[in-house]
């Protein structure tokens, strides 16, 4: 098959595309690297600047590449908003990319408006980065996400889209539940792919002081649950100074990122989420613990009944605290949850696995 692959989140696209071409299949991934993360690409869709020179610039990059995405078996969009500019612009450019290719599918991977409104009815999930219980967060950066995806033009191109597509799959248990009641016969969920093949793999052991790694964005660290993680982080090295190291990786490139996380023992990531995302997968591919997301509801839609290997911890400062401790106090349970992680990874998250789940729900569509 020819497969074309649009835009980019947390190197989802390119793995892909490596399972794909393994295979055997043409794959062209066309994206931006996920702005300064810098992933692998085929063709840069980079956006220079936001100025009006940068967004001519920009139409001409578009128009340059575009003419040649025409013909392919299958085009897949990392979200609605799959290239930089505003959303009223981006439906034509859907629009072509519908008429000259035989299927187009959407990937519910990340914030849109399916997420939000599922986060919003504060039924669909305990706690989300929308809500806690039946309280809604109020932070400036969800004000953001409200105004642009609920509310505005990103969300009207949103159900546009999904309506029009041929397929959605969905990378999460957070995003499946999200769609999947409102596209039945059209989501299908298929875990994150995670390449493998060329990953050091190995298994932490007992030490006395344990290496906590965590990733810091400092324009997400309020959405994210970065900020609350990091205060519990350091309140618990303030309790035990010689047991705890803290690596922090401040919005750097992805390649510099992963050598500083493969240094660590036990990573914390995603605060808000029901399930281990792509920075905790990647980890876990390495052998690190992950103290985030781990609820039996995700484990239970991927299949994993025995492996359980994230320190699964509540959306509040306490939860992270305790998690920590209990680490720090039992480092002998490191090995264990560290080859627990590994076995997990290769198990369901493989990306040659995931290609020929693709493949199938490809084929399908």
């Amino acid at each position: 098959m020819r497969i074309l692959l649009i835009g980019e989140y947390s190197n989802v696209h390119w793995n892909l595309a490596l399972g794909l071409r393994a295979m055997g299949h043409e794959v062209c991934v066309a994206s931006d690297g996920d702005s300064w993360k810098g992933y692998h690409r085929d063709i840069n869709l980079r956006r220079s600047s936001l100025s009006p020179w940068g967004t001519i610039r920009y139409l001409y990059l578009l128009a340059r590449n575009f003419h040649k995405f025409k013909d392919y078996d299958v085009v897949q969009i990392i979200n609605p908003v799959f290239i930089s500019l505003k959303a009223e612009k981006i439906k034509p450019f859907y629009d072509y990319l519908r008429k000259h290719n035989s299927k187009v599918i959407l990937g519910a991977f990340g914030m849109d408006y399916y997420y939000i409104k599922a986060c919003l009815d504060c039924k669909t999930f305990r706690y989300s980065d929308f809500n806690i219980g039946d309280q809604i967060r109020e932070t400036w950066y969800n004000d953001i996400w409200l105004r642009d995806w609920y509310k505005g033009a990103k969300g009207e191109l949103n159900k546009y889209i999904a309506a029009d597509c041929d397929g959605i799959v969905s990378g999460l248990y957070e995003y499946h539940c999200a769609y999947k009641p409102v596209f039945p016969g059209k989501t299908h969920f298929i875990p994150f792919p995670i390449e493998t093949s060329s990953t050091e793999a190995h298994i932490r052991q007992q030490r006395d002081k344990i290496r906590f790694f965590i990733g810091i964005q400092k324009n997400r660290n309020e959405y994210k649950g970065t900020d609350i993680m990091l205060e519990a982080l350091t309140d618990a090295r303030q309790m035990f100074p010689d047991k705890i190291d803290i690596v922090k990786a401040e919005s750097v490139p992805f390649f510099e990122y992963k050598k500083m996380m493969a240094e660590s023992d036990v990573i914390l990531d995603q605060l808000y989420s029901y399930t281990p995302a792509m920075n905790a997968l990647t980890a876990m591919a390495q052998g690190l613990t992950v103290i985030g997301g781990g609820e039996p509801e995700a484990y239970d839609l991927i299949g994993d009944s025995e492996l359980r290997p994230v320190i699964n911890v509540l959306p509040d400062k306490q939860s992270v605290i305790d998690a920590v401790i209990n680490l720090v106090k039992h480092p002998e349970f490191i090995p264990e949850l560290s080859r627990k992680s590994i076995e997990y990874v290769q198990r369901f998250h493989d990306y040659r696995k995931i290609a020929e789940e693709y493949i199938k729900f490809y084929l399908s569509v």
